[in-house]
């Protein structure tokens, strides 16, 4: 059983303009991820004819809270017609709002239970919005430790438990293992568990945010777990490249990715 595997064009080749980065990944036969597509060329990048996993799926305001849930599907429905034009599979959301840095625009650092309620609520809306339009919308754990402190329900089992919650086709978990490793580890029981819930998993090893291979997180027995759990979708490197910005560590990089999860 094969995977799909991904590469987010924001984190490689950071020498190269943005195009120039979806055009060298898509040669080497990986699908592209990309963030904020705001102020980008659309139409440049669906001329190169890669196949678009994700891209973020919303700019503004918070799933948990209600006083901002409003701007969230607003700013995911004014997302949704890129996401038809670069043929986009999953939008990706996060807890709370983010800001420079990944750092939280209001840091919050307890749940509460009507934090529970406003997220379950918003992604029930969001869900709906995808059955509209033909899109999921995937919901991304993060670690609170390092990259991004002050985002409540962030971690993998409470995305888990509220993409389960919902239990709607269009809204699935983003699940991040490198996040997950930070923050919570156990990473095989993890996917095991999430499985049902996965739209996408996002890698990179840990410490340093590089591709696998220059970490302690063992990819290969992972992706040895998602096979046996019968998972075939996509698997995308979330990861700046060891070697630094330029195309050599770049391409090396994809192949070290490339080796974890088909070798």
């Amino acid at each position: 059983m094969s995977f799909r595997l991904a590469v987010c064009a924001e984190m490689v080749y950071g020498e190269m303009p943005l195009i120039e980065r979806v055009e060298r990944i898509h040669e080497q036969g990986f699908e592209v991820e990309l963030w904020d597509t705001r102020g980008r060329d659309i139409g440049s990048l669906a001329a190169t004819g890669a196949r678009f996993s994700s891209m973020s799926g919303y700019f503004g305001g918070s799933l948990i809270d209600p006083d901002s849930t409003s701007e969230v599907l607003a700013s995911a429905e004014r997302l949704i017609p890129t996401a038809l034009e670069l043929g986009v599979e999953r939008m990706v959301i996060h807890p709370a709002e983010l800001g420079d840095g990944g750092r939280a625009v209001r840091p919050i650092n307890r749940a509460t239970g009507q934090m529970w309620l406003t997220g379950l609520r918003t992604l029930e809306r969001l869900a709906v919005l995808g059955e509209r339009h033909g899109v999921t919308f995937a919901l991304e754990n993060l670690n609170t430790i390092l990259d991004h402190p002050g985002i409540p329900l962030a971690r993998a089992k409470d995305t888990l438990a509220l993409v389960a919650a919902v239990d709607q086709p269009n809204v699935k978990m983003m699940l991040d293992l490198y996040h997950a490793q930070i923050g919570e580890g156990n990473l095989v029981e993890l996917v095991r568990a999430a499985l049902p819930s996965i739209g996408e998993i996002q890698v990179a090893d840990v410490p340093g945010r590089f591709e696998p291979g220059t970490g302690e997180i063992n990819y290969s027995a992972i992706a040895s777990a998602l096979r046996d759990a019968g998972y075939s979708g996509v698997v995308g490197l979330e990861a700046g490249a060891s070697g630094g910005p330029g195309l050599e560590a770049g391409d090396t990089a994809l192949a070290a990715f490339r080796a974890a999860f088909e070798g």
